[in-house]
């Protein structure tokens, strides 16, 4: 089943950088990435069913960060429709930094929980977008040139990510919210193109990915 998006909702994207892609130097808000795909394509197959849409991502975000703000910048505006994605900075902070803070799987779904309790009370519909994780192949740097990911570290990663993609799936049960299984998607993908084709540092997007997103998101509306 489809959400029916009605003409004049509201539709909000919020998350971290995966979605905030320079939203607020975009001259309509939404950035670069997979929200204006969608915006875009939706525009040009329904004109008939104009819809504002929000993007309130902030770039660094964790589950915490997005609370923090959560009234402001989600539940005041009152939108019909909210799309999800969080995850990835809640993810393998030792790797960045071997004192830093490891966030359980527990805390992230206490968190997550209570981002979607008021938006499921207020009837709002939701779309949880699975964080990711791309096998890439190359060496990387990490947090403004902190600390260099490599196979290792992609490995430590992938363990802590994958509780909490669990995480995230259980939660679209528990609310009925429609489920974007992107990390499923993008090892599909993956398998048949390189990684780096879809994200060159295994967790930002190309344009090729950000379409693979917009695409996924879009068969979740209709």
């Amino acid at each position: 089943m489809t959400i029916t998006v009605r003409p004049g909702s509201t539709v909000m994207f919020t998350g971290d950088s995966i979605t905030d892609c320079q939203r607020l130097e975009s001259g309509d808000g939404l950035g670069f990435g997979y929200p204006l795909r969608v915006a875009g394509e939706w525009g040009l197959q329904h004109p008939d069913r104009p819809v504002t849409w929000l993007n309130t991502a902030h770039a660094g975000d964790k589950v915490m960060d997005l609370e923090a703000r959560w009234q402001t910048d989600v539940l005041d505006a009152r939108p019909d429709v909210v799309s999800i994605l969080v995850g990835v900075n809640d993810m393998g902070r030792h790797t960045l930094d071997p004192q830093g803070y490891v966030i359980p799987a527990e805390e992230f779904e206490a968190g997550y929980d209570r981002l979607l309790a008021p938006l499921a009370e207020a009837g709002t519909e939701l779309i949880l977008i699975e964080p990711f994780l791309l096998p890439i192949h190359h060496v990387i740097e990490a947090g403004a040139g902190a600390a260099l990911i490599g196979e290792k570290e992609r490995k430590e990663r992938r363990t802590d990510l994958d509780p909490k993609i669990q995480v995230v799936r259980e939660l679209a049960r528990k609310y009925g919210a429609h489920l974007l299984g992107a990390d499923r998607m993008f090892a599909e993908l993956a398998a048949t193109t390189a990684p780096e084709y879809w994200s060159a540092d295994g967790v930002h997007p190309t344009p090729a990915g950000h379409a693979a997103l917009a695409a996924a998101w879009l068969r979740l509306v209709a």
